[in-house]
């Protein structure tokens, strides 16, 4: 009875069995085997540094409580510090060289350029025999240096004279004579000073004119800085309203030595700026006025109109005290021609030679004073700043002549 029923469990438990295994080879069949992800091999990892370093694993880790966060509300973004741009610096005011005695620390600037006008000379003259070939050579040498030809022949017929009387001729002897001729052409009487004294209780008001390109606004700046240096307070006047940055130039060079600028609009009424320049000069109790013009040069009668009405517009205030003409002394002839046409607009009290470093034209000193009667007064001799100075006869004869 005991093995009947062993043998019934064993049954049951051997029938269980292998239901199981087809049950389970069935729900095999039925569901299929998930789709294969690609391998991906990720890529090996670098070693962080300073705050990107991990931090090691066998070290407490911080809580939130102990790490400082930025207080941002939710959904606001950081705010954005914007700094602001420096103030610019003001310029710093310069104390321009003094004056007296410039042009002979320029000298052996301008004894470069002009030493082939008083080297050729002497040694044309120190020749044994001065023949009519000799004295034709000394003429074209003055004329090559824009002597112009009333004063060359001036010159050769009184040098003809002093070599007869003279007999033997020295070097010295030479250097001495053709200085003495030299200065008696260049002049020794002008007035050379710059009128800016005002016989009223004004400031002293001076005119600067002249052609595009000689730099005539330069020559301004740079004249400011010479009464600056004589210690005089300066208004200048930007009445060249037709060039662009013209202003501009102007008031930077006024800022370098302290000088207000008064300007208009670009393209503006010149003689309106001139009137205010003066009201403004006026106000301050300032010492000179300088007025810049326009230098355009398209015809003579838009020229006269222009300037005839600064000069009518400003002497409401006071009368002009100087009108200096500005040449560029490298056009040689062509200055002369410039020189005729404003002579012929406005009073021409002076002239300011610039560029004559550049050039050994050196005779242009004399022909544009015989043209118009009137001295040079001043001379650029190079492009620093102060590098205008007063015409002094004797500096710039010797500087001709050489050592």
């Amino acid at each position: 009875m005991d093995i009947v029923i062993l043998a019934v469990v064993i049954a049951v438990v051997v029938i269980g069995a292998l239901g199981g295994l087809v049950v389970g080879s069935r729900r095999r069949k039925q569901l299929p085997p998930p789709p294969t992800a690609p391998e991906i091999t990720a890529p090996p990892a670098e070693p962080h540094v300073g705050e990107e370093a991990e931090t090691p694993r066998d070290e407490p880790r911080r809580t939130i409580e102990e790490v400082d966060l930025p207080l941002v509300e939710p959904g606001a973004s950081a705010p954005v510090v914007v700094e602001e741009p420096p103030a610019p610096a003001a310029p710093e005011i310069e104390i321009p060289e003094p004056t007296a005695g410039r042009l002979v620390r320029l000298r052996a600037r301008l004894s470069r350029s002009q030493n082939a006008l008083g080297k050729g000379l002497l040694t044309l003259l120190s020749r044994e025999h001065l023949d009519e070939d000799t004295w034709e050579e000394i003429e074209d040498i003055l004329l090559t240096a824009d002597v112009g030809v009333a004063p060359t022949q001036e010159l050769v017929e009184r040098l003809r004279e002093r070599v007869k009387v003279l007999g033997t001729r020295t070097p010295e002897e030479l250097r001495g004579l053709l200085r003495e001729e030299l200065l008696k052409l260049v002049g020794t009487d002008f007035d050379r000073t710059v009128n800016t004294e005002s016989a009223l209780d004004t400031p002293g008001i001076v005119m600067v004119v002249g052609v595009n390109g000689t730099g005539k606004t330069t020559t301004t700046g740079k004249l400011a800085r010479v009464l600056v240096a004589d210690r005089k307070s300066v208004v200048l006047g930007a009445a060249d309203t037709f060039r662009a940055a013209a202003a501009d130039q102007l008031q930077t060079w006024g800022e370098r030595v302290g000088a207000r600028t008064v300007r208009g609009p670009e393209a503006g009424d010149p003689a309106s700026v001139a009137y205010d320049a003066v009201k403004e000069g006026i106000a301050e109790g300032a010492d000179v006025v300088l007025i810049d013009t326009a230098g355009r040069l398209h015809t003579k009668t838009g020229l006269m109109d222009e300037l005839g009405k600064v000069k009518r517009v400003v002497e409401k205030h006071a009368p002009l005290d100087e009108v200096l003409l500005v040449l560029d002394a490298t056009t040689g002839q062509n200055g002369l021609v410039q020189a005729r046409v404003f002579a012929e607009v406005v009073d021409i009290t002076g002239i300011v030679l610039t560029k004559l470093d550049g050039t050994a034209k050196g005779g242009i000193v004399v022909a544009v004073q015989r043209e118009l009667g009137v001295p040079v007064k001043l001379v650029g001799l190079g492009e620093g700043a102060d590098d205008l100075a007063p015409f002094e006869p004797e500096a710039f004869v010797d500087a001709l002549i050489g050592e």
